[in-house]
């Protein structure tokens, strides 16, 4: 069935609207001031990344699930995240155009699409193959040309390296030592480490002293799999 133009433009229009609050409401108030993230967020289209029927809320502040069921996405750590935090997450691990970059999760790809408009090369990682498949196809779509989707469990397949940029899409109790050793010098880490109720973007840099970290701010997600969790003593 072919829409009226008017619907049509209609529709656009509140797209680019919604779009729109997404930066100026829920992105940039997050301490978001990299103009070239900025600019991305405004001209990916997130809501192709985004399943059919959860398309309504491509532009929410929530993440959203990549599984039918809700609770599933969340205890298999099948979601994307939050714009601000895709947004402020690129935008704190400083990427330059001629970073190497690897993402472990790479989910329905948009976070591959956002790092890859700021660098040279974008790896990503993903265990569940029907989401490597989405990622893949969504990433094409779009344009994108500088990435490889890999099916690949992040947390036990050390793959290539090294690498300028190290992204988590998804959170670890626990920054894995594997992975910055995959760090070229002057190589980042970023991670959302911890457990529920208390998770903090912590970011590692690789130096020829060792390395650094800093906690930079809270936010709370689903988990990645197969990351070691700390041991559970009982009495």
């Amino acid at each position: 069935m072919n829409l009226p133009l008017n619907t049509l433009a209609d529709t656009s229009d509140r797209l680019e609207q919604a779009r729109y609050n997404m930066i100026e409401q829920q992105v940039r108030p997050w301490n978001l001031f990299d103009e070239r993230v900025l600019d991305l967020m405004q001209t990916l289209r997130r809501e192709d990344f985004v399943p059919a029927h959860y398309r309504d809320m491509a532009f929410s502040d929530m993440e959203i699930p990549l599984h039918d069921d809700p609770i599933e996405a969340l205890r298999l750590g099948q979601i994307m995240l939050a714009p601000r935090v895709e947004a402020r997450m690129a935008q704190d691990l400083k990427v330059k155009d001629t970073d190497r970059v690897l993402e472990i999760g790479a989910g329905s790809g948009f976070m591959a699409a956002l790092l890859a408009g700021l660098a040279a090369e974008v790896t990503t990682l993903e265990i569940e193959p029907r989401l490597a498949d989405m990622a893949h196809a969504n990433l094409t779509r779009a344009g994108v040309r500088n990435f490889q989707v890999l099916e690949a469990d992040g947390a036990r397949e050390m793959v290539g390296g090294p690498f300028d940029v190290i992204v988590l899409s998804g959170s670890v109790a626990q920054i894995p030592q594997g992975l910055l050793g995959l760090l070229a010098p002057g190589g980042r880490l970023g991670a959302i480490v911890g457990s529920t109720p208390m998770m903090r973007a912590t970011f590692v840099e690789r130096s020829d002293g060792g390395f650094t970290s800093a906690e930079l701010w809270d936010v709370v997600t689903a988990r990645l799999r197969n990351f070691p969790e700390p041991s559970r003593f009982s009495f």
